[in-house]
């Protein structure tokens, strides 16, 4: 199947070969127009005929280029960088020859290794689950360059160096570029094994180097679902019922076909598309659609009386999740007991970019342009809608304008979505789906609400001798394509950071319940279940802490002793922040205090101090936080701290203000008016320190998330003495 994307870009404001191929070409659809691609088109054919495949992610051009093949998504998290980093490093290439290009949906070739046969971008892997890999494909690449050179200069392979895209041999003056070996590297038959680099010796990994998809992103080039046009396109948007559950009992399209513009308007399993030929035709034509819902099967609850369901599910025993000693016994025999309960409401996704998807199904399969972030999910729920192969699928995975979850979709929504659009057509054009932010925002999937409950004692010297944590919440995975995950009742995201509670308790019990009738659409947000354990832990560990009269870094750190990388990391965190100086005094009749929280998610340990400034009135702001991470070799520091600095005003919202509330089953939130991100007003000055090593990369994208809020918490406890027990923070709780 071929195409054609002609990229016209709405952004005016932004205006302004053969050779050696370690991989097959198929063409990225992120052509800036029609003869663009068609000219990549035939480029990728001449190279697969030249083509010399030992692994799938190279490919060095005649022309001197260096083409990284990137199975992950580039959603903003520096996946391109990072990934051609790891390559050019092993193969010493000159990082300005070096460019990335999408993988195609292959999960035969770039499955994610830690996923199995399965090809997609999530729980922070793109870098872990590539290290060696990748470091293999660039030294591989690199070894064949230097034996065709050593071939056609007839020298000892031993005797060439290889360094900024140059392969050198310094007795005889001789030098090639990259370019000019491609053809003979070629013909050579790969080694079986290569030796890889000493981590001393790596002068691209650990260094700040500019980033792969900064100026195509500066300069409005950057091509995203919105910017691909093809030949006979129809934009469609969606109205969808307003409960989750109901169905389309009837509709009018009379006034909705009136619409300049409007083609067509189709019943699909999710509600009533308009068709156009563009978005604002499409979004009109909507807004004068007449449905009349069917809400016999819709859910009707509110938030407050899903919040008391889990409150009365929390006085019952639930399934364990972890056991060790008897916590109840610990508990009946502690000197001190202390027991608080936690509440988290819903979170929206809210990325910048809402969901889009292009599809295109033809008499030989089905072709799809979008920000995918689960290639091989999404291969396969299109392949069974239309009773094709999944290899007759094809995914051209674009940039995504963010995502924290929501394109990695269990259920293969919006994708479907296009999908059933194009089906019930029945003309063979592509379909643009677009959602609206109100779309997502009400429509969409969602952070599970979450109820926690914690009891814990300690012994007449503040030793913390028993721990209780019992939690309730809708489960992500069950009943999903990933419901085998769940094992004795225990969905693992919904206990990761409670379960592998990293401290020494002796006697400990964490149990779970995952009601099955809450009809909201879940899914995975940003650092999934850490997002809530990590904040009723180190909160409530914090107060323990306080209770029992020691410092909250030394009594945890006391407790770490099992864990170095927890230790090192918390150590540097509190150096760095000088925890135990006095806070500079704030203005009259304002109060001021530190915290501290530490956790372990995504294989990374990440710790972090807040400073905050509390005004009579109870509002407050987080002037500085204060970040150690430990995520192994750091690739590219600046990405790194990019990440960590993100993440923690991403955390900040929902501390602050995000919440996703329900009434009679509607959402009441619909855009950033009353769900808003993090302000630039809003934001504390961040500094981030990265735990030296040359260990293997952990997760970046998610772990500097969880130990926001709790960090945050605990500073407001040590400025007013007022714990928070759910989020977002009121600031009527603080007010003197």
């Amino acid at each position: 199947m071929t195409s054609s994307i002609e990229n016209v870009s709405r952004r005016r404001f932004l205006q302004g070969a053969a050779g050696l191929t370690l991989a097959v070409y198929l063409p990225a659809a992120k052509a800036a127009s029609t003869a663009t691609a068609a000219k990549a088109s035939t480029a990728g054919a001449n190279a697969a005929h030249a083509a010399f495949e030992p692994n799938a992610f190279l490919r060095i051009g005649e022309d001197n280029s260096v083409t990284v093949i990137s199975k992950h998504l580039e959603m903003g998290q520096g996946t391109y960088t990072g990934l051609a980093t790891i390559v050019a490093e092993e193969l010493d290439a000159d990082w300005n020859q070096v460019r990335v290009e999408s993988a195609p949906a292959d999960a035969k070739r770039f499955n994610n290794l830690f996923w199995g046969p399965a090809q997609g971008t999530g729980g922070s892997t793109a870098m872990a689950n590539s290290w060696e890999q990748l470091r293999k494909a660039g030294a591989t690449a690199r070894a064949m360059l230097v034996a065709a050179a050593a071939k056609q200069w007839n020298v000892p392979a031993g005797e060439i160096a290889v360094a900024n895209g140059e392969v050198r041999h310094a007795a005889s003056g001789r030098k090639a570029s990259f370019g000019q070996l491609a053809r003979a590297a070629a013909e050579l038959t790969p080694p079986a094994e290569v030796k890889l680099k000493d981590p001393k010796d790596f002068k691209l990994i650990g260094q700040r180097i500019p980033r792969k998809d900064n100026i195509d992103k500066t300069t409005g080039k950057a091509v995203y679902t919105q910017d691909v046009h093809l030949p006979g396109m129809l934009t469609a948007v969606v109205a969808h019922p307003p409960r989750f559950g109901a169905k389309v009992k009837s509709f009018n399209a009379a006034k909705a076909k009136a619409v300049k513009g409007v083609v067509a308007v189709l019943a699909i399993p999710t509600g009533v598309a308009v068709l156009a030929r563009d978005t604002w035709s499409a979004k009109k034509g909507r807004d004068a659609l007449v449905v009349e819902w069917d809400e016999s099967q819709a859910f009707k609850l509110g938030s407050a009386q899903i919040l008391a369901r889990y409150h009365e599910l929390a006085g019952q025993p639930g399934a364990v999740a972890r056991k060790a000693g008897d916590a109840e016994q610990a508990l009946a025999g502690a000197a001190h007991t202390l027991e608080a309960s936690y509440d988290f409401p819903y979170l929206a996704h809210a990325a910048m970019e809402p969901m889009n998807c292009v599809v295109h199904w033809s008499k030989d399969g089905c072709e799809v342009w979008n920000g995918d972030q689960m290639q091989t999910g999404d291969q396969m729920a299109l392949a069974k809608l239309f009773g094709l192969k999944p290899e007759q699928v094809r995914i051209h995975t674009l940039y995504a304008g963010g995502s924290f979850g929501r394109r990695a979709n269990k259920d293969a929504d919006y994708v479907l979505e296009a999908a059933h659009i194009a089906k019930a057509l029945n003309r063979r054009v592509p379909i643009k789906l677009v959602w609206l932010r109100e779309d997502d925002m009400r429509a969409g999937y969602y952070r599970p609400m979450f109820h926690h409950r914690l009891r814990a004692g300690l012994d007449s010297q503040g030793r913390l001798t028993g721990w209780q944590h019992r939690l309730v919440g809708q489960s992500i995975l069950g009943g999903s394509p990933f419901a085998a995950m769940v094992k004795d009742g225990i969905d693992p995201v919904s206990v990761e950071g409670a379960a592998n509670l990293p401290y020494t308790i002796p006697n400990i019990l964490v149990d779970l319940h995952t009601p099955t009738d809450i009809g909201v659409p879940v899914l995975w947000w940003r650092s999934v279940g850490s997002t809530h354990t990590a904040f009723s832990t180190e909160t409530f560990l914090d107060e323990l802490a306080h209770t029992a009269g020691h410092d909250p870094v030394a009594w945890r750190l006391a407790m770490l002793a099992e864990h170095p990388r927890h230790t090192a990391t918390l150590k540097l965190a509190a150096d760095k922040a000088g925890w135990g100086t006095p806070l500079a005094p704030g203005k009259p009749g304002e109060r001021r205090g530190r915290g501290v929280a530490v956790h372990e998610s995504f294989n990374t340990v990440v710790a972090e101090v807040a400073e905050v400034t509390v005004q009579p009135d109870g509002s407050f702001h987080v002037d500085r936080v204060v970040c150690a991470v430990d995520c192994g070799i750091a690739i590219n520091p600046d990405v790194v701290r990019a990440q960590v600095e993100g993440a923690i005003g991403f955390a900040l919202a929902p501390v602050l203000y995000g919440a996703i509330t329900l009434s009679d089953g509607k959402v009441d939130q619909s855009n950033f008016h009353d769900y808003p991100p993090i302000r630039m007003a809003d934001m504390p000055r961040v500094e981030v320190h990265i735990v030296p090593s040359a260990n293997k990369p952990t997760g970046i994208g998610e772990p500097g998330v969880p130990p926001l809020a709790p960090a945050v918490a605990n500073a407001l406890a040590a400025a007013t003495g007022k714990r928070a027990r759910k989020l977002p923070i009121s600031a009527e709780l603080l007010k003197v």
